[in-house]
């Protein structure tokens, strides 16, 4: 009996690694991202202001942050993932820009 949960257990650990191996995390980010554009959207409505459009973050870019509205969190990975942030500048304009972080790594204590 314990050798059949072993085998079950590890097959599923190796679909999940398998899932993420082919972006699988990037999928989940892509549903996260895309959430929070809707939701950016509805409040960009509220406040009488465009919709952010996403851009990528090209290093030494300029950011004029005035008021952060949103963040994209990053994923529990011990590995480079992508976050995003959407942020209100000096002018008012609402923009959202796509970054990479190190994901958050949480491994357990021996």
């Amino acid at each position: 009996m314990k050798l059949i949960t072993l085998m079950t257990f590890a097959t599923a650990m190796a679909v999940s690694l398998n899932a993420l191996a082919e972006g699988g995390g990037d999928r989940t980010f892509d549903r996260a991202l895309g959430a929070n554009a809707s939701a950016m959207a509805q409040y960009a409505a509220n406040q009488g202001k465009a919709a952010p459009v996403v851009k990528e973050y090209e290093y030494g870019m300029a950011l004029d942050v005035v008021k952060v509205v949103s963040v994209v969190r990053p994923q529990t990975a011990c590995e480079v993932v992508p976050a995003a942030m959407t942020y209100e500048d000096s002018s008012g304009q609402l923009n959202t820009i796509r970054y990479s972080v190190a994901g958050e790594c949480r491994q357990r204590g021996g």
